[in-house]
């Protein structure tokens, strides 16, 4: 009825119910944000970044009508270059104001940063990160986490983060050879399956056979790789969460890689038995998954928190919005 403009504030009551069910310390968490606030960042961001992202991709093209493809490919690569920039911005500005509109015992949280350099930051190590080969993504992806958090605070104390890459490192390497390994599986099984036609039924068996030998490669590739992506982010978010802390207290993120699987498997059941309909209650589960396998340790002294000096971020994470960049 409202063209989507209520999913705005669709997403504040999602959250304030989400918040008010999820307890620390014997306190429940309270959301204070807004619809609104969401709405003007989604608009700002319209405004300001997106219109003229595309008006940067219209200009190229003209630029390509009229021959002059030197001028118009450096303007494309400095397109993606800002959306790059913009969307670590977006990790950036998001978890500011979600920290700023999470209230706990009445403190909130918050940054004095306003991710601008932190959106440099993303650029060049997610670059450095795919320069060798895509070999130094572990060494970005942690680094990232403890940049983002470093700069982050709740009530009077900061958050530290100091996630390494060598511990996930076999694991992404193992990420990294699978397509290959399974591609030469899979060549080995459909050449299989092509002899087994022969042997079977002549020339109509061995294409028979090397049609099932397709398709046990596409399923082994999808599947396998699927697995092993999982195995993967697993362990980085147990690296990176753990190394977390807020004063005296640590976390850590104690989900396998079969709870993941479990956590995976339940949603596409769920949106497949329910013709779709279950995409609604993914962000619940999701919700419920992450606050269930969160632990926290250490001491924590209630007389002395106080409110968070920290400036009010005004708007809603109007970028994190528009890249559709997910919210954990």
């Amino acid at each position: 009825m409202t063209l989507g403009i209520y999913r705005f504030w669709a997403t504040t009551r999602e959250r304030r119910y989400l918040w008010s069910r999820s307890r620390f310390v014997d306190e429940r968490l309270e959301w204070a944000g807004t619809g609104m606030e969401l709405f003007i960042g989604f608009l700002l961001v319209l405004v300001l970044f997106l219109l003229p992202f595309f008006s940067i991709g219209l200009l190229a093209e003209s630029l390509v009508l009229r021959g002059q493809e030197e001028i118009a490919a450096v303007l494309t690569l400095l397109s993606f270059v800002i959306l790059f920039y913009l969307t670590g911005l977006a990790r950036f500005r998001a978890l500011r104001y979600r920290l700023s509109r999470t209230r706990w015992r009445g403190i909130r949280g918050g940054s004095d940063d306003n991710g601008f350099r932190f959106g440099l930051s993303y650029l060049w190590k997610t670059f450095v990160g795919y320069l060798p080969a895509g070999l130094l993504i572990p060494w970005s992806m942690t680094n990232l986490w403890n940049e983002r958090w470093g700069k982050m605070s709740f009530g009077p104390y900061g958050f530290a983060a100091g996630a390494k890459s060598g511990p996930i490192f076999g694991r992404f390497l193992l990420f990294y050879l699978a397509p290959f390994v399974i591609f030469i599986g899979g060549i080995a099984l459909a050449f299989t399956g092509v002899l087994a036609g022969f042997g079977i039924g002549g020339e109509e068996g061995a294409a028979i056979g090397g049609m099932i030998g397709i398709v046990g490669l596409v399923l082994f590739f999808y599947l396998g790789l699927g697995l092993i992506a999982v195995a993967f982010f697993a362990a980085f978010y147990r690296e990176a969460v753990g190394s977390t802390q807020w004063g005296d207290i640590g976390f850590s993120f104690e989900a396998s890689t079969p709870d993941w699987i479990r956590l995976l498997l339940g949603d596409a059941a769920l949106v497949v038995f329910t013709l779709g309909i279950g995409l609604i209650f993914l962000s619940y589960r999701h919700w419920k998954f992450f606050m269930t396998h969160l632990e926290a340790r250490g001491e924590i002294l209630l007389d002395e928190l106080t409110q968070s000096t920290t400036a009010t971020a005004r708007h809603g994470e109007g970028l994190l919005d528009a890249f559709d960049v997910g919210a954990i």
